[in-house]
């Protein structure tokens, strides 16, 4: 204060002057500039005050995401947003606190030009490309692709009518349609889709080769248990916009299951032409149809029976929130989802990038689900704006949690809070949402031409690439196991390959090191080889003696996997979670121990995949339905005159 209303001088003298006369102090809570309450902190540690500092001013989005408020408290990551604000002052690190927000200063901006490669001139930013789909790079002329099609179709009801085996015989005989693509060399230089998409006339080919098997073992292989050989069926008679309209009886995001979901390890793995052939392309082909509804402007909302007069509320716009919401509002309940972001979507805006799944196509989902009558409300973070408790207390008859997997895990070795280090989660967070890439924004990455993403997963990969189009000219994907143990999808893998990514297999980083200004100047590694089968059943790897190196990058993107959101068991004490802070809750029912509260998804289940998700959303939507249909028969009858 410069004394005109106050005590002129600093809040640290006033605090040491009270100290000094003796006064009794119980606690000290100091809000304000980092530098005030790291001062305060100092003053007060000799003295075993105890001192609470709340980290507001250097929280960003509120989430817990972007990873902006990401502070090193007693030598362990934690997120202001989530784990705070409030923390004990005398274990926050200051000094590394105070050098992370130097991110998002000049030098965080300078190095931004310092990295973009030779080829810059030919990048685009994410924002210009956004929602740009695809035209099919290779097409038929129309005569001869309708010719062929009449041909195959011709053979179609002779090759189903008769036996399974001799009708994959002859559908082996058409082969399965590649996806057009965009060439390698062309792609790292912009964020649109790599694949194309079909033309109808490949859309239909493929289609043919489906046997309309009788006992259809894809339809066991989906988790949200989609009739596959009836949408074929009508993909093969050219009927378009009928099979887009049999998929959305079962999936409520055929747009984005179409291309994210791994096909390969669900309904394409059980499917009976693979027995000899390739799998009949499921995944391409709900791609097809409901990229051709929505470019069409055809998507319709079908009628829905009566309201209810029973209200649910979902927390998190996920594929889980998003799928319970869709089988919900189709029942006639009153449905609400309460998103901590500004968009909805979950994973799929945050974490997935655009050049494999537009967020125009999410946008374009999650605006059917408001054309059904599904109320979403964007940045309310339930758990600190209200709890579930108090929503239950407001009128909600149940409340499905649907929060996911989002908070990033670390590998605890020295230099993780080294600026320039980034969890996979907060790197693409902040491209596909934070517009991080543009200098002119508040929270800019410093993009490097060198870059070591740390894991083997589709998130990894997603980094990887993503690292790629932002200008860096090696990216190195550190994997302490062999390239078989990859978890990654298999496509993942071969874009990557494709645009050069530089596999380190074997390989296990223990230390990252810095620079006199605090930044990643390399990742120091040891080689690995696979000993005996650990409980996962995997080799364990084990470290080779000697085999030390360093890793020139300046950039590091941890992608070893993320824990549950701690918000909502935090703030819902009489909530039961598992020892890894997952709540716990019935895998069919998705019932928890606390009565009218519902859960599936990631949240439940640890991190999977999007359509495992949508499965624990309709399971739970059945669930929640027989729940309050049982509870309050007389309201609904009342509200329904």
């Amino acid at each position: 204060d410069d004394g005109s209303k106050g005590t002129k001088g600093f809040p640290t003298q006033i605090l040491q002057d009270l100290i000094n006369k003796g006064t009794k102090i119980d606690i000290v809570f100091a809000v304000g500039p980092v530098p005030l309450m790291a001062a305060v902190s100092r003053l007060t540690k000799p003295y075993n005050l105890k001192t609470i500092v709340s980290l507001n001013p250097i929280m960003v989005d509120g989430t817990g995401m972007c990873g902006g408020c990401r502070v090193s408290i007693d030598n362990k990551p934690k997120f202001v947003c989530v784990d705070g604000p409030e923390f004990d002052g005398h274990l926050v690190d200051y000094d590394n606190l105070v050098q992370r927000l130097k991110t998002y200063t000049s030098n965080g901006k300078d190095a931004r030009l310092q990295s973009v490669g030779k080829d810059s001139a030919c990048w685009k930013p994410p924002e210009d490309r956004a929602g740009m789909v695809h035209k099919p790079a290779v097409s038929m002329h129309a005569a001869e692709g309708h010719a062929v099609i009449d041909q195959l179709a011709e053979g179609l009801s002779s090759a189903t009518t008769g036996t399974e085996k001799a009708g994959a015989k002859k559908m082996g005989a058409i082969p399965r349609q590649k996806m057009p693509e965009q060439e390698p060399a062309n792609r790292i230089k912009n964020f649109e889709e790599v694949p194309c998409g079909y033309t109808p006339e490949m859309a239909r080919q493929e289609a043919l080769r489906c046997l309309q098997c009788k006992k259809p073992l894809c339809c066991d292989g989906c988790p949200v248990s989609i009739d596959i050989p009836g949408f074929i069926k009508l993909i093969a008679e050219g009927d378009f916009l009928a099979a887009a309209r049999k998929i959305k009886e079962k999936n409520a995001l055929p747009a984005v299951c179409g291309r994210v979901c791994p096909q390969e390890d669900q309904c394409e793995k059980v499917c009976i032409v693979g027995k000899k052939f390739k799998p009949v392309a499921i995944g391409n082909l709900e791609r097809f149809v409901a990229d051709y509804e929505r470019t069409h402007n055809a998507v319709t909302v079908p009628k829905l029976p009566e309201k209810t007069g029973y209200r649910v509320a979902i927390v998190g716009g996920g594929p889980a929130g998003l799928a319970c919401a869709g089988e919900l509002i189709k029942i006639g309940h009153d449905v609400t989802i309460f998103e901590a972001l500004h968009k909805a979507g979950g994973v799929l805006v945050y974490g997935i990038p655009e050049f494999r799944l537009p967020k125009a196509i999410v946008e374009s989902e999650v605006e059917y689900l408001r054309k059904l009558g599904v109320k979403i409300e964007v940045n309310a973070v339930v758990g600190k704006s209200q709890t579930v408790d108090e929503l239950l207390q407001n009128g909600f008859d149940a409340v499905f949690v649907g929060t996911g997997a989002g908070l990033p895990m670390f590998m605890a070795i020295p230099g993780e809070n080294l600026n320039g280090v980034y969890s996979a989660n907060e790197y693409l967070t902040r491209v596909n949402l934070m517009k991080a890439y543009n200098t002119k924004y508040a929270t800019p990455i410093a993009m490097r031409k060198n870059v070591a993403v740390i894991g083997a997963g589709n998130v990894a990969m997603d980094s990887a690439r993503t690292a790629l189009r932002l200008g860096a000219e090696n990216v190195y994907v550190v994997y302490r196991r062999s390239r078989d143990e990859m978890p990654a999808r298999v496509d993942e893998i071969h874009h990557g390959e494709e645009e050069g990514l530089q596999f380190k297999f074997l390989t296990n980083p223990i230390k990252i090191l810095g620079d006199e200004k605090g930044w990643v100047s390399g990742l120091e590694c040891v080689k690995m080889e696979l000993g005996e089968p650990d409980e996962s059943g995997r080799r364990r790897p084990i470290p080779v003696k000697g085999s030390e190196f360093v890793l020139n990058v300046e950039c590091i993107i941890m992608s070893i996997g993320n824990g549950p959101n701690p918000l909502i068991p935090s703030t819902t004490p009489d909530l039961q979670v598992n020892k890894w802070g997952n709540i716990v809750a019935d895998l069919e029912t998705c019932k928890t121990n606390k009565e009218g509260v519902f859960a599936g998804g990631d949240i439940v289940t640890g991190a999977a995949t999007v359509i495992l998700a949508m499965g624990a959303g309709k399971k739970a939507a059945k669930s929640i339905d027989e729940y309050v249909r049982s509870k309050k028969p007389a309201a609904v009858m009342s509200c329904c005159k």
